[in-house]
This record gives C-alpha cells, sequence and structure tokens, in this order.
C-alpha cells in the first residue's frame, strides 16, 4: 500500500558529506511525522532526528549542530542533510513515517511505516 525507499548512502572519509532521501510512494493522502533512524552492528536502533507536519524538528545530541533534516510535502519525501560526518555515524540509515492512507472497509487510518534502510560508512 506504501512503501518508503531510501537513497543517498555510501562510503564517504570523515568529515565528508552525505544527503539521505526518502521517497514515500502509494496510497498517501498527507504524512505527518517523518524520521530518520540508524542502527549500528550490535547497537539498539535509534532515532536520528525527526520533524513533523509543521516544521517542527528535532535531533540527538549526537548529530546536533551537523545533521539537518528536512521534508518536501509535494513530493512526499524527506532528507537528512550530514555534514562533518564522523566515524561513529556509521550505521544502517532508515527512514520512518506515520502516513495517513486508506484502509479498506474502514476507510482513512495513520500508520507507521520503515523503509528498507541505506548503509553509511565513514572511514578513511
Amino acid at each position: 500500500q506504501v512503501s518508503l525507499v531510501e537513497s543517498g548512502g555510501g562510503l564517504v572519509q570523515p568529515g565528508g558529506t552525505l544527503r539521505l532521501s526518502c521517497a514515500a510512494s502509494g496510497r498517501i493522502l498527507s504524512i505527518d511525522f517523518m524520521a530518520w533512524y540508524r542502527q549500528a552492528p550490535g547497537n539498539e536502533r535509534e532515532l536520528v532526528a525527526g520533524i513533523t507536519s509543521d516544521e517542527s524538528t528535532n535531533y540527538a545530541d549526537s548529530v546536533k549542530g551537523r545533521f539537518t533534516i528536512s521534508r518536501d510535502n509535494a513530493k512526499n519525501t524527506v532528507h537528512l542533510q550530514m555534514n562533518d560526518l564522523k566515524p561513529e555515524d556509521t550505521a544502517v540509515y532508515y527512514c520512518n513515517a506515520d502516513v495517513l492512507t486508506t484502509m479498506p472497509p474502514w476507510g482513512t487510518r495513520s500508520i507507521n511505516y520503515w523503509g528498507q534502510g541505506t548503509q553509511v560508512t565513514v572511514s578513511s
């Protein structure tokens, strides 16, 4: 019904920059909260940044001042601009969104979706 597809991950040197994108498609009426999570091997999945429909944002302490989350409601996309990347940023980054969609026969419902993830590796 709804899918989230991430892109923009890759290998970058410490201090480098990457821009992640997440595009939502399907039966989408609107999207409320959108967020980026990440999970490194052996670690729990953690919230990196989130953004509400009214553009309110929040960030994990470890990325404040370096990462910026933004959204384009017309395109149902969310982006994560990552500057001054550090080795500890290495992880699989996942897009997450609360999507207002149709769910027959009940009608309109808000459902949480996850993307498949994109690998970010910061290494020299």
